[in-house]
């Protein structure tokens, strides 16, 4: 079956999907446009900046890279990435494989609250089977291990990966499972030297103890490995909640024409411009986004890339502000490479304190607030061999990240950073006058 034709739906409330509209297949099959329909120019909302509500065709960019895809806007938050495709090639085996098809075959558990149908006048999404439970994660995981190695699967190991294989973004082997009635996003061991589920869930208490807000983590334990559970942020008590990545955002707040500037201090501006404005929330987001951006070079987690940031759109049809998502995929890289995904500062992407430090004014911050925010942070990530021990993180494994974390680029930026050389400078005091 061609997808030339797909229709947009928004799911709240999946008992009530609303028609949002039309998609197509664009740019020489490897874009996707979006046409609003006519109850939602009146009723609906923009799905982010560069979609208003106007009736016309929005196209994807006019220039992609020879093998990229993207679909417009907040639409393109709603495909699977490298891990979804696969399973969607081994799986579904789509005759064709243009971005329609990946963005049909992810199914209804996307990650966000749009949905992709067959049909513009009642919502008919790829059927999928119920998300695997709690007590089929070693059995998921033996499916995941075979499409990773391109094995063959069983009818039944089908039905299993069916309900929540393909869906999410990211690179590495992950499904979604059914914990306790809740969605949460399981991802599996993957062959690396050391235990990155357990790794992973070390780092994210890591950085709840610097103030990060983080999404919540369980460690799965399985037959032969650990597998991590990461509780999802976009659904509340059945609800979904519209979100879009940091990409999108930075991408629709730039004018046309323009290149993009994937970075920590460009999205901390869309945060204080279109942040949470009640109880200063916009300030405090920002301010929580350095955090994040000094923990993750810290930490070594230089796969902070514009997907692994998130923005939830709170009330979308009364006011569409943002607000940052909780923290996820936060764990050292272990590579060593000296630069960030993101862009952090003046320097661009280079892993240093002075290059976080130097654009601070973007976060709402003065130098001396956050010089204090990175003193915070380092008090944090000297204990982290400590943190990770507590966690269960093994000797092996501790000494192993020990090599980049405590070693000697990382490790003199902590001890060398001097948050009293951020200070104003209280200049010369006035002479007192004799007659006071």
């Amino acid at each position: 079956m061609r997808l030339d034709d797909l229709y947009l739906w928004y799911l709240e409330d999946p008992a009530n999907a609303r028609y949002v509209g039309a998609l197509k297949l664009v740019s020489a099959g490897k874009g996707v446009s979006l046409h609003y329909g006519q109850e939602w120019l009146a009723n609906g909302f923009a799905l982010s900046e560069d979609l208003p509500l106007v009736n016309t065709e929005f196209l994807p960019p006019a220039r992609l890279a020879a093998d990229a895809q993207r679909a417009v806007g907040a639409v393109d938050d709603a495909r699977p990435d490298r891990w979804g495709e696969k399973v969607i090639r081994f799986v579904d085996k789509p005759k064709r494989l243009s971005l329609m098809e990946y963005l049909y075959h992810a199914g209804d558990d996307r990650f966000g609250a749009l949905g992709i149908s067959t049909s513009p006048s009642a919502y008919s999404p790829r059927a999928g089977g119920p998300l695997p439970r709690l007590e089929q994660a070693q059995q998921l995981s033996e499916v995941v291990a075979k499409i990773e190695a391109s094995e063959p699967i069983s009818a039944l190991e089908k039905k299993i990966i069916a309900g929540g294989g393909s869906p999410l973004g990211g690179a590495k082997p992950k499904a979604l499972i059914d914990i306790n009635g809740e969605q949460w996003v399981i991802k599996f061991f993957n062959n690396e030297p050391v235990d990155t589920p357990l790794i992973e869930h070390a780092t994210m208490t890591l950085a709840k103890r610097a103030a990060i807000t983080v999404a919540e983590t369980q460690v799965i334990r399985l037959a032969s490995a650990n597998a991590l559970a990461v509780r999802r942020f976009d659904r509340v008590q059945g609800r979904r909640i519209h979100s879009i990545s940091a990409g999108t955002a930075i991408r629709a707040a730039t004018p046309s024409g323009d290149e993009p500037e994937m970075g920590y201090p460009e999205l901390a501006r869309i945060l204080r411009r279109i942040g949470m404005t009640q109880d200063d929330m916009n300030q405090r987001d920002a301010r929580e986004l350095f955090r994040r951006m000094v923990f993750n070079i810290l930490i070594d987690n230089t796969d902070d890339h514009e997907k692994n940031h998130a923005l939830l759109v709170v009330n979308p049809f009364a006011n569409g502000r943002l607000k940052l998502a909780p923290a996820y995929d936060v764990l050292p890289t272990n590579s060593g490479q000296g630069y960030q995904e993101f862009v952090c500062g003046t320097q661009g992407r280079d892993s240093t304190l002075d290059n976080a430090m130097s654009q601070c004014d973007a976060f709402g911050l003065s130098a001396t607030e956050a010089a204090a925010e990175v003193a915070t942070v380092i008090d944090v990530v000297n204990n982290w061999q400590d943190q990770f021990a507590q966690a269960g993180v093994t000797a092996r494994d501790i000494s192993n990240l020990a090599e980049r974390l405590d070693g000697e680029e990382l490790r003199k930026q902590r001890m060398n950073f001097d948050p009293a050389q951020f200070r104003p400078s209280l200049g010369k005091r006035r002479k007192q006058s004799p007659f006071l």
